[in-house]
């Protein structure tokens, strides 16, 4: 096994990460931006170094700098976590160059997958049901209204590199086309330097349901089931559920056996995510596939005992999956809530600033995966994102009762989060009857907010 890894990333997920390394004896080392320096993760690992200066294209995206600190502390692998290099297929080609283990899919994988479009193209050629849209990509503003005449109204505009919600527009008619497109091509130049865009059907009302996969070297590849992703806000998930309870176990198995399919034809190795639309009446469709760990992970752990990092790792290493589907036993329900440092009340505005007093929920069934303490200074400069609280109950009422109990539990003094809006959320009439889709934030929540 490694004997020694590199975290290329920050905050919770680097965090959660050490963790997992050091439950299997893996010595750790931590990257930090000069304005990092007091973050947990920096203290938690066996070794730290500081990579640049605040700003991420000089630091947590500098993938010069990151190679140097594996190379001077001798890591083996590196683990890039979600976000920032998470999926750049440049920092695939410069561990490979410099001999170091990328802990997640191949080169090739990233780059099929991470183009929306191609994506699409190669799963239609697979067998498996994607909205239906454009087979190719396009940045022509002209080129595009004529591929919308026949995808039909209303539908989605998306950045064949997009993700994260930047990049997608849904337009209801042929006079808020052009406009429409235009701004998300830019928004897609400046998130991903990519303006090639593609057009789906926008299949109303549905929900987002993702199914986690694993994937070895040797062609063994297994899923844990699937997540419900649909509280959403702008396309950004805020809470997430596993399982999804309107699944039946014969849909579960459908689905799971397309996501399968999905990931062997790519020849997929590592974890990853197939995202699909389920549409009410129960039919879904490939949305796209996500070619690392997902902030959501957690979820999946909790309701099927595997340590999806640990996995990972085991597949990066060459280890063959020693779990088979048969293994996989779905138990109980889990609740995943993003502790973000926003105002509600000032349409979402980063809060960032001092926590003069931190206190974590716990008792039985509760997990906290942050990085903040008391004292701590949350920068300006990064996501929002300051923890996930996550929990599990015998069943979905359970687990939403215990919520509700973890975030009345949880104090966070000095910054605004969203801890009441999640509160809001786990009190509504439509939540509890699981009467959920994408639109239920904008519909239930603020159904004034554009």
């Amino acid at each position: 096994m490694f004997k020694k890894i590199l975290i290329a990333n920050r905050g919770e997920i680097a965090v959660r990460i050490i963790r997992t390394c050091k439950d299997m004896g893996i010595k750790t080392v931590a990257i930090y931006s000069e304005i990092d320096e007091e973050s947990i993760h920096v203290h938690m690992a066996d070794e730290a170094i500081c990579i640049g200066p605040s700003q991420s294209k000089k630091s947590y995206l500098n993938i010069d700098s990151i190679i140097s600190a594996a190379l001077v502390t001798k890591a083996e692998a590196l683990h890039p976590g979600y976000g920032f290099l998470s999926e750049n297929k440049d920092l695939i080609d410069a561990c490979n160059l410099n001999n170091i283990a990328f802990i997640g899919p191949r080169k090739r994988h990233m780059e099929i997958m991470g183009d929306k479009s191609q994506a699409r193209k190669i799963m239609m050629e697979a067998g498996v049901p994607v909205v239906p849209g454009t087979k190719e990509s396009t940045n022509n503003a002209e080129e595009a209204f004529e591929m919308a005449k026949e995808v039909g109204y209303p539908l989605m505009i998306k950045a064949s590199s997009g993700g994260g919600g930047r990049g997608m527009r849904i337009v209801y008619n042929e006079e808020e086309f052009i406009s429409k497109f235009n701004t998300a091509k830019a928004e897609s130049l400046v998130g991903f330097n990519d303006d090639a865009m593609y057009i789906e059907k926008y299949i109303e009302n549905p929900r987002h349901v993702e199914f986690q996969i694993l994937a070895d070297t040797y062609g063994n590849v297994i899923h844990l089931g699937e997540r419900d992703c649909s509280i959403q806000r702008r396309n950004q998930k805020v809470l997430e559920e596993a399982p999804c309870n309107i699944i039946s176990q014969e849909l579960r198995e459908k689905i799971g056996e397309v996501a399968l399919k999905a990931a062997k034809a790519v020849a997929y190795v590592n974890a990853g995510t197939i995202e699909f639309l389920l549409d009410k009446h129960n039919d879904f469709y490939f949305m796209e596939m996500n070619t690392r760990i997902q902030v959501e992970h957690p979820i999946t752990e909790q309701i099927t005992g595997v340590d999806l990092v640990k996995e990972q790792i085991k597949i990066a290493y060459g280890d063959k999956l020693d779990l088979t589907q048969e293994d996989i036993v779905i138990n109980g329900h889990a609740i995943e809530c993003r502790i973000n440092a926003e105002d509600p009340d000032k349409n979402f505005r980063p809060s960032p600033g001092k926590i003069e007093t931190y206190f974590a929920p716990g008792g039985y069934g509760i997990r906290v995966d942050t990085h903040i303490y008391s004292d701590y200074t949350i920068p300006p400069t990064y996501d929002s994102m300051i923890g996930k609280l996550i929990v599990w109950g015998q069943d979905r009422k359970d687990a939403i009762e215990r919520m509700k109990r973890a975030l009345d539990e949880m104090v966070i003094i000095g910054i605004k989060t969203n801890i009441d809006f999640q509160k809001q959320i786990l009190s509504n009439e439509k939540f509890l009857e699981n009467k959920i889709d994408t639109s239920f934030i904008e519909k239930e929540m603020f159904n004034n907010d554009n």
